[in-house]
């Protein structure tokens, strides 16, 4: 693909070409404010020339003048002064005598308006015809010719004639105009480049950076952050655009390890997930496959207990799957919340009296401490009801028969705290840290993991603005969160 101009060498064009383009206009305009100026000033010098030849002797004949003496005196005067040009008009401006070489004459008639707002003092310079030309117009110096009391024509002087404007023409002097427009505009164009280098600089030191991290990536991304903080600071639009790029890049690398740590979690969790299934499947498939081989071997109380055996595996094979099933909802949005208003200590006895008979079983004691006049929440019920059955359920899974499991309800400033304590085995130190944000299969004396149960309840108490903590205890597991009252 073939490569454009950089933004540096397109600024320099475009303002090359702006500087020459004002240049060209700025002489142009010189010139002809210089023209007009001469002409002004001429037009002002010779005002009353027209009138000193209209008082000539040959002019004031009591029958008028005459042509011929006319013409030999304008013959005259011209070659005194070759650079006017002199015309006798009539009352209606139609030319009576001239001094022109022959065919020089263009037109025969003078349009008498320009005349008659030069004698009536308008503004100088004021252009009227030019008999030597079809359509030019000239400074000129006009005055009235009276005879015995009538008006007999005018004198009409063009100030500038065909020899005066052939050695002043208007651009004569342009090679010295454009000459000295030529060295301003250079020296113009020269400091512009000087400062437009100054300016670009950062851009092209910013542009070097973005570069260098599209080549690089995630080690690109390290490098531009530390060449960005080793920029010197500005305020500037080139400036705040560098900051700009700091911050992307700042969250590029957040976003980077984010999804990073994912994916692992993400391994991690599949990995797992595979060996708790592995394990009940292949529990499941061999006592199955044992009563297939040994039917006819077996009594009928280890039939009875095989099959209990296997049941057990695979209502713990169905367990996990729907916990994986509601955790892809949560993790990609298909789960909105309904709420509604209640009273939690409702609910939470509701939810014990369900794990009652199961606590019983065990030889476990399920508790509820509820404080007095707690004020009514606002979230979604059926998933608040899936979080404390998550947290008793995994109480009763990891504490030993004879143990004690307590559900408490407290005010907590403009809170209502749950908590969900046992005095079972407590949590691994070493799976602490992730144990909402990845699941863990693992199980050992000292200590139990943090299965799907517990990153789902993380998932829901994050809709509902909230999070699940695991509280410092010398015995067992205490996790505890927060929900919002009614606001009034």
């Amino acid at each position: 693909m073939k490569r454009g101009w950089s933004l540096s060498t397109r600024l320099a064009l475009l303002f090359g070409g702006l500087l020459l383009a004002c240049g060209l206009a700025a002489t142009a305009l010189q010139i002809h404010a210089g023209e007009q100026r001469e002409q002004e000033v001429v037009q002002r010098l010779s005002l009353g020339l027209a009138g000193h030849i209209a008082g000539h002797e040959l002019l004031m004949l009591p029958d008028g003048p005459d042509a011929g003496n006319v013409q030999r005196l304008f013959t005259k005067l011209m070659d005194v002064n070759p650079s006017v040009e002199l015309y006798l008009l009539g009352p209606d401006g139609k030319i009576i005598a001239d001094a022109a070489p022959p065919g020089h004459l263009k037109r025969h008639q003078v349009n008498l308006a320009p005349l008659q707002r030069l004698l009536a003092g308008a503004t100088l310079p004021v252009w009227g015809d030019d008999p030597r030309s079809e359509a030019g117009q000239k400074v000129f110096s006009a005055a009235p010719l009276w005879t015995n009391g009538r008006l007999a024509g005018y004198v009409y002087v063009v100030l500038i004639g065909e020899e005066h404007q052939a050695l002043l023409h208007p651009w004569a002097d342009a090679p010295a105009h454009i000459g000295a427009m030529a060295l301003i505009t250079g020296l113009a164009m020269l400091a512009g480049l000087l400062a437009l280098r100054a300016i670009t600089r950062p851009l092209q030191r910013l542009t070097r950076i973005v570069q260098h991290f599209d080549h690089d990536g995630l080690a690109g991304l390290e490098a531009a952050q530390q060449a960005l903080a080793n920029e010197p600071p500005s305020n500037d639009e080139i400036g705040r655009l560098r900051q700009a790029f700091g911050h992307m890049a700042q969250r590029l690398a957040a976003q980077w390890q984010d999804l990073s740590h994912q994916d692992q979690q993400r391994r991690e969790l599949v990995a797992n997930i595979s060996h708790d299934l592995r394990t009940p499947l292949t529990s499941l498939h061999g006592y199955l496959e044992t009563l297939k081989l040994k039917a006819a071997l077996l009594s009928e109380a280890e039939r009875a207990r095989y099959l209990d055996v296997a049941i057990g595996q695979s209502r713990q094979v169905g367990r996990l799957a729907q916990e994986l099933f509601e955790l892809a909802r949560l993790e990609y949005g298909a789960v909105t919340l309904s709420r509604e208003v209640f009273a939690l200590p409702d609910l939470v006895q509701d939810v014990c009296q369900k794990f009652a008979l199961a606590a019983e079983a065990r030889g476990q004691r399920l508790q509820a401490d509820i404080a007095p006049a707690l004020p009514q929440v606002d979230a979604d019920l059926g998933l608040i009801e899936r979080v404390l059955t998550n947290l008793i359920d995994n109480a009763i899974r990891h504490t030993p028969p004879g143990g004690l499991i307590e559900l408490r309800l407290r005010a907590l400033g403009q809170a209502v705290e749950v908590r969900v304590r046992d005095d079972g085995p407590g949590v691994l130190e070493h799976l602490k840290p992730h144990l909402f944000v990845r699941p863990s299969f693992q199980t050992g004396l000292r200590g139990r993991a943090g299965g799907l149960g517990l990153v789902i309840v993380s998932r829901i108490l994050q809709l509902h603005g909230s999070q699940i903590r695991l509280m410092p205890s010398s015995q067992g597991a205490d996790f505890a969160f927060q929900l919002a009252p009614v606001r009034t």
